[in-house]
């Protein structure tokens, strides 16, 4: 027979665990490994409005840098980023994409424009940016990505980093991912979900 005292002490053990348990199953943490401050940036979308880091704060976004007349990685990466976008709907996500030209003189807002209806991109949540000066999308990328980007000396393309970054509410860049290949689509997912 279990005394009282005994009795109360499975009790609270029990209480211990299932306490455990229900934080475990509250949604996994995303490690803050980078830890990056995004700098204030206010640049034009491929509608010709304003976007800016004002307009983030409070949202979970994903960044990254791309240009029109890239002949290698930014199709694919592109691509990639469009199918993340889907999962992202399905799963009823709130989450804003933003993706960086570093052609700026060449990416008006109507080549952006076209260049995202090759992917089905919802521009309703993706913004692709452009209105600014290279050297100050090098210096902003660097800065806040530690992501370089540089015209090509020897053709007419860019070279420029080609990860996707993971940027919470409070515009940190918390984790970088593989944008080209091998892309962890429901690792991102899962991590845009466990920031919200």
């Amino acid at each position: 027979m279990i005394s009282v005292r005994n009795k109360k002490s499975l009790l609270f053990i029990s209480m211990l665990l299932v306490g455990a348990l229900v934080l475990s199953a509250c949604g996994k943490d995303v490690p803050n490994d980078l830890d990056w401050k995004v700098q204030d940036f206010a640049y034009t979308d491929q509608n010709g409005k304003e976007l800016g880091l004002s307009d983030l704060k409070g949202k979970v976004w994903i960044a990254d840098f791309i240009f029109t007349n890239c002949d290698t990685v930014c199709p694919p990466m592109t691509a990639n980023m469009a199918e993340i976008q889907q999962k992202l709907e399905e799963k009823g996500l709130d989450y804003e994409i933003v993706s960086f030209s570093v052609d700026p003189e060449r990416d008006t807002p109507e080549a952006l424009t076209e260049f995202a209806g090759k992917f089905d991109a919802d521009l309703s949540s993706w913004h692709f940016l452009t209105g600014y000066k290279l050297d100050e999308i090098e210096e902003f990328a660097k800065n806040s990505f530690k992501a370089a980007v540089s015209a090509d000396p020897n053709s007419d393309q860019f070279l420029h980093g080609t990860s996707f970054y993971l940027v919470n509410k409070e515009g940190t860049v918390v984790k970088k991912y593989s944008g080209v290949s091998n892309v962890p689509t429901e690792e991102i997912v899962e991590d845009v979900a466990a920031l919200q």
